[in-house]
């Protein structure tokens, strides 16, 4: 069963479809498909139209219109096409503007500003998918690539959840809105694309309470690591917690000025904690061997326990922190090749 938002977009269209009430009754142009029991229903509308048809996405279609160059965006979803979009209500518009100014009276409205137009050009494109996906064929946990070009996953549950890639969630309110070129899922939270890559990620969780990661960033700009770590990628990082990193000290016996001096074997180490590619946990492939960039391989169990050449296991404690070119793990304790 659908939920209530759809209910009522659906009524919307619905009225939208049926006209002004001054038009000829006898008109049986195009306006109508048949379904399959053979009863004539209102013909579904474009993705825009829809939209347009829908006092709660009022502010989605205002920022389409506004940032289009030409109309290309309204173009885009108005034009026959099989898109998906993950539409954002007003609320979520308003809650937006309240994030990013810092303004608690801040509205949607107040994001249409020209120095703002880059902006939400790409956070729109960032909503659309270029293939129809409806909820059945959600691709839970994977990793999912917009028409802005970068990924965003979506993890079931009531309701399905999404984790954008500054790791902010949104929920999808309701589901399968049909449009006559695509499908539209209600959002309650606008979604944004990645600023950060990982190394960024990393030093920015180095500022948070408490601070994390410090260590891994001094052993990666230590080891001179952190033009690669912040390169196109993609790159799969299971990065070890400052608590893992002041364990491994104790069992080597060894100081942190120590370990960051001796930079080959911290190359080696650390390079053996970097996957080439994108994987996600949906996608981590479970006792079997997964090669790093240092070559070595370790294997994950199950229960996301990581076993590594020298025979030693990691848990998993955090998964999937998106960055701009990669993905994330968090582990507790440092791996160590043979």
């Amino acid at each position: 069963m659908k939920s209530l938002p759809f209910a009522c977009l659906a009524a919307a269209v619905l009225l939208s479809a049926c006209g002004d009430d001054s038009s000829d009754s006898t008109d049986t142009t195009d306006d109508t498909d048949v379904t399959d029991d053979g009863i004539d229903a209102p013909a579904a509308q474009s993705i825009v139209a829809t939209a347009q048809a829908t006092p709660s996405l009022s502010t989605l279609v205002a920022a389409v219109t506004f940032a289009s160059n030409d109309n290309d965006l309204v173009d885009l979803l108005s034009e026959p096409g099989t898109l998906t979009v993950f539409a954002p209500t007003n609320a979520a518009f308003d809650a937006l503007a309240v994030e990013l100014t810092g303004n608690s009276g801040a509205t949607g409205a107040d994001l249409l500003t020209a120095e703002n137009k880059p902006l939400l050009r790409s956070v729109l494109q960032y909503h659309v998918l270029t293939s129809e996906v409806p909820s059945s064929g959600i691709p839970f946990g994977k990793p999912i690539t917009s028409a802005e070009g970068s990924i965003f996953k979506i993890d079931s549950g009531t309701p399905p959840k999404i984790t954008d890639g500054r790791n902010r969630v949104s929920s999808i309110t309701a589901v399968d809105i049909d449009a006559s070129n695509g499908v539209v899922h209600l959002i309650d939270k606008v979604i944004l694309p990645a600023d950060k890559n990982i190394v960024q990620t990393a030093v920015a969780a180095g500022t948070g309470t408490p601070p994390e990661f410090t260590i891994l960033v001094e052993a990666v700009l230590a080891a001179d690591l952190d033009g690669t770590l912040s390169g196109t990628g993609p790159f799969t990082v299971f990065a070890p917690t400052d608590a893992a990193f002041a364990a491994l000290l104790t069992e080597l016996n060894v100081s942190k000025e120590a370990l960051l001096a001796n930079t080959t074997l911290l190359t080696k180490v650390l390079t053996y904690h970097v996957v080439p590619g994108l994987v996600l946990k949906a996608d981590v492939p479970v006792g079997a061997p997964i090669t790093t960039v240092e070559t070595g391989t370790f294997t994950v169990n199950a229960q996301l326990q990581i076993t590594d050449e020298s025979d030693r296991t990691s848990g998993i404690d955090q998964t999937d922190i998106l960055t701009s070119n990669g993905v994330i793990h968090v582990i507790d304790k440092v791996l160590l090749p043979e």
